[in-house]
C-alpha cells in the first residue's frame, strides 16, 4: 500500500498543483485511476494538510475565473459550485469576489453582444431572445430584466 499510496499522492501533489483543485474533484480523480477508498482518503487529508486543497481558495478562484473569462453570472457559478460540494460559506465569499459594478457591466456587454447578433425585427421577441440568453449564462432574471429595461428605454 505504501508504493501506490506514495505514488498516488505524488501525482495528486502535481495535479492540485497546476491549478486549483477541490476535494470532490481529486477524488473523482483517484476513483478513476482505481484508488481505494481509504488511500482516497488518506490522500485528501495529506493534501488539506499540506495546502494543496482549500476549498475557500478554490470558490475565491473558481467564481472570479468563470465570471470574467466565460462570463457566468453567479446563479452558474452558484450552481457549479454546489455540484461540487463546495460548503455554501465559501460559495457566497467566492460570490462576493464579484464585484456589483463589474457585474452590472457585464450583464450590459452580454446584452450589447447578443443585441448586435439577433437578425430579429419584432422589439418584443428581440428583447425576450436577449433576456433569455443572458439568463441561461446564470444571471439573475429581475437584474437582467431591469438592465434590459434601462438599456433600450
Amino acid at each position: 500500500m505504501t508504493a501506490d499510496y506514495s505514488y498516488l499522492l505524488s501525482r495528486m501533489e502535481k495535479y492540485c498543483a497546476y491549478q486549483e483543485r477541490c476535494v470532490f474533484e481529486v477524488e473523482q480523480k483517484l476513483g478513476q485511476w482505481k484508488a481505494q477508498p481509504q488511500v482516497i482518503e488518506k490522500i485528501i487529508n495529506e493534501l488539506i494538510n499540506n495546502g494543496f486543497i482549500d476549498e475557500e481558495r478554490y470558490a475565491r478562484v473558481y467564481a472570479g475565473s468563470k465570471f470574467r473569462l466565460k462570463k457566468w453570472g453567479k446563479n452558474r457559478i452558484y450552481q457549479e459550485l454546489k455540484r461540487r460540494n463546495i460548503p455554501d460559506i465559501y460559495i457566497e465569499m467566492g460570490l462576493n469576489e464579484i464585484d456589483d459594478e463589474e457585474y452590472i457591466g457585464m450583464i450590459k456587454r452580454l446584452i450589447t453582444k447578443k443585441d448586435a447578433l439577433l437578425k430579429e425585427d419584432n422589439p418584443i421577441r428581440r428583447e425576450h431572445k436577449i433576456a433569455a440568453f443572458v439568463i441561461g449564462k446564470g444571471y439573475k432574471p429581475g437584474l437582467v430584466w431591469s438592465v434590459l429595461k434601462e438599456t433600450y428605454n
